[in-house]
């Protein structure tokens, strides 16, 4: 439905929540209940000339008789780089949970454990990644999942072998300690 064939049926929705009549409206506005009859249904263009002493009648907006725009719903986030990691936010900022896909590089050993609040969970995408959890260490391997409680103590890493990339959901505070760093 285009947005000026809405601009009828949203008109007569403002003048029916006042319980105003077709004869009340229009003998306000200073029309005719014809014209506002055919403006309501569709049969007469709108224009402003017509609008504006509607819209000032019924106390509302040109905009209030036109949909919202719908928004973008792909992810425009800049990519961090971050003590060699690559991080590609997936959702958008004020998303309630947010998704990343984090490559991680190759490395010997994994990095210190740390503990915080917070909620993770992740897939591994491809490659091996080394999970240390609560001093114990798991190999997560390519199409395996992992979930924990972020206050035990952990560090996530990829192997010697090669780099590995990860599909990463955080809580809100787990997030803010795994892609902006410790405060």
């Amino acid at each position: 439905m285009d947005a000026l064939d809405q601009v009828g049926p949203r008109l007569r929705a403002a003048r029916k929540d006042r319980g105003w009549t077709l004869d009340d409206l229009a003998t306000r506005a200073g029309m005719s209940p014809s014209t506002l009859s055919r403006l309501e249904a569709g049969k007469r263009q709108a224009s402003l000339e017509l609008l504006l002493p509607l819209t000032r009648q019924l106390g509302i907006r040109i905009d209030d008789l036109l949909p919202e725009a719908p928004a973008d719903p792909r992810v425009h986030r800049a990519v961090q780089r971050r003590e060699g990691m690559v991080i590609a936010p997936l959702t958008l900022d004020h998303s309630p949970v947010q998704a990343y896909k984090v490559t991680f590089p190759a490395a010997a050993e994994a990095p210190e454990p740390r503990v915080h609040d917070g909620y993770e969970w992740l897939y591994v995408l491809s490659g091996r990644l080394r999970l240390v959890l609560d001093d114990h260490a798991h190999i997560i391997e390519r199409g395996e999942a992992a979930e924990f409680d972020t206050r035990l103590p952990h560090s996530l890493s990829a192997t010697v072998d090669g780099p590995a990339e990860v599909l990463s959901i955080f809580s809100a505070s787990g997030e803010r300690m795994h892609t902006h760093g410790t405060p």
